[in-house]
């Protein structure tokens, strides 16, 4: 087995454990419990699943998606979000291969995916994803002091995350005041402004504002055919925000060449 094999397949069985403990984020975190203590029980009876019981994706499949105690059927969300986190590890690893960016990649797919999941079901974003992800994108700018630059676009310096965290809090917070002193209502919630500085450190000043971009095309998109059908519908906009961050890591960089080609004629 050669070595490019063995990285993906370890960076897919990574992946699946991250995910795992993903799900766990994903429900303790809006209802601010620990993800340490009591380890992981079943949703439905609440009884602790024994070890055996918890292997990514594979023990869901061996107890056709049941319950071993109370035989009630487990939610698609968890295996469905595991296997998304493991090929989200594993697309990283396949295009930078054994490098900081594939980690940084894959850890940024990870904490957008689970604020998406998060806001859809809870119309909240913990700290812990936006917060605590500003300060994991800001050290991965540090730890390519170390390590070397990266021949990557998506590659930032330490100023340049620094930079990114501020505007993309910065651009967000005025949208939210401009937009509450039009409507006279809240137009912005704290978490998604916090989670705009995260977006920043991991994706520039550039990508900070790129994203604020797509998700309001996408959100337009969306509010906009519910606005015309008479429903008034939340859709929380977390979701957009992480839909908009992902195409521009995979986008960005030739979106903004375009763009500056078009500017300059």
């Amino acid at each position: 087995m050669n070595p490019a094999t063995v990285t993906l397949l370890f960076a897919g069985m990574f992946g699946l454990l991250v995910g795992s403990f993903l799900n766990v984020c994903i429900v303790r975190w809006p209802a601010m419990e620990s993800v340490v203590k009591p380890r992981s029980r079943c949703p439905q009876c609440g009884n602790l699943i024994a070890w055996y019981d918890n292997i990514p994706l594979l023990s869901w499949l061996i107890l056709r998606a049941r319950c071993r105690r109370c035989t009630l059927p487990i939610p698609w969300r968890y295996p469905l979000i595991e296997l998304t986190t493991g090929g989200l590890w594993v697309a990283a690893a396949w295009h930078y291969g054994y490098d900081l960016e594939a980690l940084r990649a894959a850890v940024f797919g990870t904490l957008l995916l689970g604020i998406a999941v998060t806001d859809a079901r809870e119309y909240i974003i913990p700290d812990e994803f936006s917060v605590g992800g500003a300060a994991i994108g800001i050290l991965f700018a540090f730890a390519a002091l170390w390590i070397g630059p990266a021949p990557d676009p998506h590659a930032l310096s330490w100023s340049q995350a620094l930079l990114g965290a501020a505007a993309g809090f910065g651009v967000l917070w005025i949208v939210a005041f401009l937009g509450s002193k039009a409507f006279g209502k809240d137009a912005m919630g704290g978490g998604d402004i916090k989670m705009m500085a995260m977006i920043g450190a991991f994706l520039g000043w550039q990508g900070a504002l790129l994203t604020v971009f797509l998700a309001a095309v996408c959100g337009t998109l969306v509010f906009l055919p519910l606005k015309l059908a008479g429903r008034d519908k939340l859709v929380p906009f977390g979701i957009f925000l992480a839909l908009g961050a992902a195409v521009c890591w995979v986008l960005g960089p030739a979106i903004l060449a375009w763009y500056s080609r078009f500017m300059l004629g």
